[in-house]
């Protein structure tokens, strides 16, 4: 019972944790974001005179960047994670619903890197051997 209490509590936080980072990412990729970061640099910029553009001046606009752009990193990293899985998924879904499609292909991301570039160029040649094909059959070059 204590295992499905835990097990709960931290369902619930990746619920909670899902929730929130989709939606800050939203909210920060709305225009009035973009309008509000703009006014505070503006503002900032403005203040420069005011404080003799001394070192406490511009570290205030470089840590606050710097703190926002860290944290704003490990959301948008987390974001697109989850919609390159579910592009995944569609696509897999996709091939596996073609009954032409090789079924080799389903879980293409698990492969290495070396892997995908020899996969890759063998794909590549298929596509030249096609339009080879297809050029030796059209009546128009012949």
């Amino acid at each position: 019972m204590y295992y499905h209490f835990i097990q709960n509590r931290v369902i619930y936080e990746k619920k909670f944790f899902e929730r929130f980072s989709d939606r800050v990412v939203c909210i920060t990729g709305s225009p009035g974001a973009f309008i509000t970061a703009s006014l505070l640099v503006i503002v900032w910029a403005v203040c420069g005179p005011l404080f003799n553009y001394s070192e406490t001046w511009q570290l205030v606009i470089n840590t606050g960047t710097t703190i926002v752009t860290f944290l704003m990193v490990f959301l948008i990293q987390k974001t697109q994670n989850k919609d390159s899985k579910a592009i995944q998924i569609k696509l897999n879904e996709l091939i596996a619903s073609y009954e032409k499609a090789s079924n080799r292909l389903v879980d293409i991301e698990d492969l290495t890197e070396e892997e995908l570039d020899k996969l890759h160029k063998y794909y590549e040649k298929l596509g030249q051997l096609s339009q080879e094909k297809e050029h030796s059959q059209d009546p128009v070059q012949q």
